[in-house]
């Protein structure tokens, strides 16, 4: 059992503007619901002309509840860079992995706090046959395409715009993705937003459209460690936090990740967390190299109009608890095996294997390529279509 943190009154009294553009020198703005200043700057470019093209300046927005849960995001690949929410005793701390300084980022990471897409996951080979055509995507994950390819949205600049809404205070962000970036067709414009209510939760909505039928599948992919962060060093991995996972079934992979297109059952398997259960209790029954988990759950609920409830995580000691809600029909679950100590994050906390977590709702892997599981995962958007998501993060302390 759990018990959400109380909701307090929460008085804003502040006009809200655009985010500035990239000749403009932002100006810090600051509200009981947020701040807005400058983070940093993107690389200058070069257009085809040869002529030179100044990089947007990226806007860090700072957004904060009536119980001072904290939430901070950027202007490029749209990441989250901090979480700071309470324990049981009233304690704050950061529970997301990320950097201090827009150049960490910008040198390249493991999709810290950003935003995968077009498409979120693998495509086996980087390929897929859309409309009787065959499409080639970058291969920048072995053989198969992951998160988009080699500049995937987790790249990109997104612009940012403030706003109050009914629930709390958030952020818009807009992208067009051009006809064949990546290798994908179609001009595809998204729209995602973060909202932070007073029931400490970080609500994440997706909208896109296109003007060809293209693939779209995007995922939210923050790291976790509801020890937080304390100094230089996280607490410590996250193989003693306690996980629930809504799934009886799961889609089994090969030794690339890739879904063989089987949908199986948990039970009998070291996936079965239909039961709360520790992570570490079974990791020495997985295979693979490194061991760990990360695969797609097929979630009891399925595609929803309304997020239904993903899963549930508690770390014992600081009580800290996470409900993941969703409109997705899949789950990704990911112990951070392929993390090496090389990233070193907030604080100088080298991230190291099973540091944190990731819980990433979406269509299945390679959903294109498997049209026996379209009624459960449609992964195509065609024009006239707006693909839609909404995936809720929500903090709370054990009773």
């Amino acid at each position: 059992m759990y018990r959400a943190l109380p909701a307090l009154l929460l008085v804003v009294g502040v006009a809200m503007q655009s985010s500035p553009s990239a000749s403009a020198q932002p100006k810090a703005k600051t509200g009981p619901a947020f701040a807005e200043t400058l983070y940093g700057k993107l690389p200058d470019t070069t257009d085809k002309a040869g002529k030179k093209v100044a990089g947007p300046r990226i806007t860090e927005f700072k957004l904060t509840n009536s119980n001072g849960m904290i939430v901070k995001c950027i202007e490029f690949g749209a990441i989250i860079t901090e979480i700071h929410v309470p324990d049981k005793d009233g304690k704050f701390a950061d529970v997301a992995l990320g950097f201090e300084k827009l150049d960490d980022y910008l040198k390249g990471h493991p999709y810290f706090g950003s935003n995968a897409g077009r498409c979120a996951n693998r495509i086996a080979k980087g390929k897929f046959t859309l409309d009787d055509k065959e499409f080639t995507l970058a291969t920048n994950n072995g053989a198969n395409h992951l998160h988009g390819g080699k500049e995937g949205f987790d790249k990109k600049y997104w612009k940012g715009e403030p706003f109050l809404g009914a629930t709390g205070p958030g952020v818009k962000f807009t992208y067009r993705s051009p006809d064949m970036e990546e290798g994908y067709p179609g001009n595809l414009s998204v729209s995602m937003s973060y909202t932070l209510t007073d029931n400490n939760e970080i609500v994440v909505d997706y909208r896109a459209t296109t003007d060809k039928a293209t693939v779209c599948n995007l995922a939210h992919h923050s790291y976790f460690n509801l020890a937080g962060h304390s100094g230089p060093n996280l607490p410590g991995d996250i193989l003693g936090h306690e996980l629930q996972i809504f799934a009886k079934t799961y889609t089994p992979g090969d030794d690339t990740l890739v879904p063989t297109g089987k949908i199986a059952p948990v039970a009998d398997t070291p996936f079965d967390f239909t039961k709360p259960k520790v992570i570490s209790k079974d990791l020495g029954l997985l295979r693979g190299d490194p061991i760990g988990y990360d695969l797609n759950f097929v979630l009891d609920k399925g595609t929803s109009e309304r997020p239904g409830l993903a899963a549930r995580i508690t770390e014992p000691k600081s009580g800290r608890v996470l409900e993941v809600l969703t409109t997705e029909p899949g789950f990704q679950f990911y112990t951070g095996n392929f993390l090496d100590g090389t990233n070193i994050g907030k604080g100088g906390a080298p991230y190291n294997r099973y540091s944190a977590f990731c819980m990433e709702p979406q269509r299945f892997p390679d959903s294109v390529n498997k049209p026996e599981w379209k009624e459960k995962s449609n992964a195509v958007l065609r024009p006239g279509e707006t693909y839609k998501q909404t995936t809720v993060y929500k903090f709370g302390v054990v009773k």
